[in-house]
């Protein structure tokens, strides 16, 4: 059935500085007044964007907002509707994951670049399809899914980890999903703590809201993390769990150091903290040890195919401490009784023929190949960038914003993330944004966008008002 666009828009203009939140609010008020039903589709961006006098980001980033809260969802193909039966959740929360627009350049998501895996995955779908095996019936089970663990363990490198197991790993929805069970599987007590960077990804402020935990902070310099706030930390707080980026830092690019992470590992040693190394980031081989294999009985390895392979698949996994993959099984089972046997099944198949690592090669040269455009168009600017990272880190020059610079942007269709969005609750944000060099833009697109920041960045005085 097609379902036409409705022909709705905001009463009154749409004015302020966050435009997107106006409109937001415009939204859920046609919904709450029942101008707006369910099943009703909306009109499209660019359209909306045209009448209510905004840019297309500025819809874009509303529409988010509002699936996001579970008001509307979003059907690819098909457009975005007021959603039927929905639970509302708090307003204000920022979406970890913007939909793509493709007139926006969206530099906020961090993606992974597309070289052909789509097709590989549809082909690798249909051979599966066609294997008739026979077990997509019935729940997965540690049975089950032992092929798509043994997989795990040739597609991590072994010597960065110090050798691992099929039975030392549990596979989950993504490496969010992982980190998540890790946390649950080692929180406890009345008021569990998280030590973590004090800039780092949203997703970790989720996941402690989530588990009732309070999130500490720890500064960095170049090096990684600073061994003595660690240790302060761990004594006034009585932390003893460490979540930490320490191969690429969102949103910094930083890399821990061997020396540096030598001395962490001792210090969890020494005061018992267990240590959860959140790798989903890495790509690119490393010849730095993982915490995993300095610290094998108090450190866990979390990462997943997200940025490697397909962001669609959801498939993580979390290499347990020597001896504790028993309770972080029974967590995940408790959670989700397990990955789907259809993914298990398709990322053995991509993993064992060879193609994830074809694809993965891609992306990494992928990568490489915009971040270079990105410092080439930027690189007259205070830019942290690494040809193996996502994405690059642009401190503000004087006379720039962090939040102005990125309402400047997003009048020309160009979407950022400021610094203050990787903040943790009593920390503060240093003056700077992170731009995703893997966007769904064109090259077109992205090399225009970038020479548009080159020029605002040239000229702090350019108004703001989108």
């Amino acid at each position: 059935m097609i379902v036409p666009d409705t022909i709705w828009q905001p009463e009154g203009p749409i004015t302020g500085k966050a435009k997107y939140k106006a409109l937001a609010q415009a939204l859920r008020e046609g919904i709450a007044s029942g101008q707006l039903t369910p099943g009703m589709k909306l009109p499209p961006v660019r359209d909306l964007a045209y009448r209510v006098q905004v840019t297309p980001g500025t819809v874009a980033r509303a529409y988010t907002l509002l699936t996001e809260e579970g008001r509307l969802q979003a059907e690819v193909g098909r457009g975005t509707f007021v959603a039927a039966g929905r639970a509302v959740k708090s307003e204000g929360v920022t979406a970890l994951v913007n939909l793509p627009v493709d007139t926006v350049v969206d530099f906020r998501s961090s993606r992974v670049p597309d070289v052909g895996q789509g097709r590989i995955i549809d082909a690798a779908l249909i051979k599966l399809a066609e294997s008739h095996r026979r077990r997509h019936i019935n729940y997965p089970t540690a049975e089950t899914d032992l092929e798509a663990r043994t997989a795990v363990t040739a597609w991590v490198d072994q010597q960065r980890l110090g050798g691992a197991g099929p039975e030392d790993i549990v596979l989950g929805n993504g490496a969010q999903n992982c980190c998540l069970l890790t946390l649950q599987a080692e929180l406890s007590g009345h008021n569990p703590i998280i030590m973590t960077e004090e800039l780092g990804y949203p997703g970790t402020r989720h996941a402690a809201r989530l588990l009732r935990a309070q999130t500490v902070g720890l500064p960095m310099d170049d090096e990684g993390i600073l061994p003595e706030a660690f240790k302060q930390a761990c004594r006034t707080h009585g932390g003893r769990i460490l979540l930490t980026a320490a191969e690429v830092h969102s949103p910094t690019t930083i890399r821990t150091s061997l020396r540096r992470k030598q001395e962490i590992a001792e210090i969890a040693r020494q005061l018992d903290v267990t240590i959860i190394e959140d790798d989903c980031h890495t790509t690119a081989p490393s010849d730095i040890p993982s915490y995993r294999s300095m610290l094998p009985e108090q450190s866990y390895f979390v990462s997943s195919l997200t940025k490697s392979v397909s962001g669609a698949l959801r498939f993580g996994y979390a290499i347990a401490p020597v001896g504790r993959e028993k309770d972080l099984r029974q967590v995940a089972q408790s959670s989700f009784y397990g990955v789907a046997q259809p993914i298990l099944d398709l990322c053995h198949a991509l993993i064992t023929s060879g193609a994830a690592q074809g694809i993965r090669d891609r992306v990494i040269e992928a990568t490489a190949k915009r971040t270079r455009l990105a410092v080439n168009a930027l690189g007259a600017w205070d830019l942290r960038w690494r040809e193996d990272a996502p994405f690059v880190y642009l401190n503000m020059p004087q006379g720039w914003r962090a939040s102005r610079f990125a309402m400047a942007c997003e009048k020309r269709d160009i979407l950022i993330k400021p610094a203050d969005e990787f903040a943790l609750p009593n920390c503060s944000a240093p003056n700077a944004v992170r731009l995703s060099v893997n966007t769904c833009a064109s090259d077109e697109l992205f090399l225009k966008a970038l020479d548009d920041m080159n020029a605002l960045l040239a000229n702090p005085s350019s108004p703001v008002d989108g």
